[in-house]
C-alpha cells in the first residue's frame, strides 16, 4: 500500500536527486520547471495555491518512494507530475495505486465528477496503466511541446466518476 503526504521543503533534495536530466524533468513536469532544479522553483511550485503536490509514502516501510499533484488551474482538475523515483520498482503496480489514490481524494474527498491527465504518446507503459483504471484519450486535446528542439505529442487522457467506480468494481 501507499500514503499520499503533503510535499514540502524537507523533500527538496531528496526530489532534486530523482531527476538526472532535462529530458527527465521534461517528460515529469512538462515546461513548468527549467533544468535543474533549484530550491527557488520547488518554493514557487508548493506555494502555488492550484496545486496540492504530494510524496508518495510506500507503507510497509515508510519509504518515499515518488511524487504527484493534484492541479486545479482549470475546468476539470487534472492528475500530474507522477513519478516514481526508483526505476526497480515501476512497472509493479505503483503507479496504478497512486493514481487510484488520486483519484479518492478528488471522488470520494471533493466531490468532482471527472479529472484528466495529461501524458507524453511515447509513453506506451503510463497510457496502458491510465486505461486500465478507465481513463480515456480525448482526441479533441492533443498538445505537441518543445524539449531541446525537439516536438514532443502529449495526448489528454479523461475519466469520469462513474467510469472510474464501474473499473475499480471488476479490477
Amino acid at each position: 500500500m501507499i500514503a499520499l503526504l503533503p510535499f514540502d521543503q524537507k523533500d527538496f533534495e531528496r526530489f532534486k536527486s530523482w531527476i538526472k536530466s532535462q529530458d527527465e524533468l521534461f517528460q515529469f513536469a512538462g515546461p513548468i520547471f527549467t533544468y535543474p532544479l533549484t530550491n527557488d522553483q520547488l518554493l514557487s511550485y508548493i506555494n502555488d495555491t492550484r496545486r496540492i503536490a504530494f510524496k508518495v509514502i510506500q507503507s510497509d516501510t515508510n519509504e518515499v518512494i515518488g511524487h504527484c499533484e493534484l492541479n486545479f488551474e482549470n475546468d476539470l482538475p487534472r492528475l500530474s507530475r507522477i513519478l516514481i523515483a526508483d526505476s526497480a520498482i515501476r512497472g509493479k503496480g505503483f503507479g496504478k495505486l497512486i493514481v487510484h489514490k488520486m483519484l479518492e481524494e478528488l471522488f470520494d474527498k471533493r466531490d468532482f465528477e471527472s479529472a484528466d491527465l495529461n501524458v507524453f504518446d511515447w509513453n506506451k507503459s503510463a497510457i496502458r496503466c491510465y486505461e486500465h483504471i478507465g481513463f480515456a484519450i480525448n482526441p479533441a486535446i492533443v498538445k505537441s511541446q518543445m524539449n531541446n528542439g525537439e516536438a514532443w505529442t502529449a495526448l489528454n487522457m479523461v475519466i469520469s466518476k462513474e467510469d472510474w467506480i464501474k473499473k475499480k468494481s471488476i479490477s
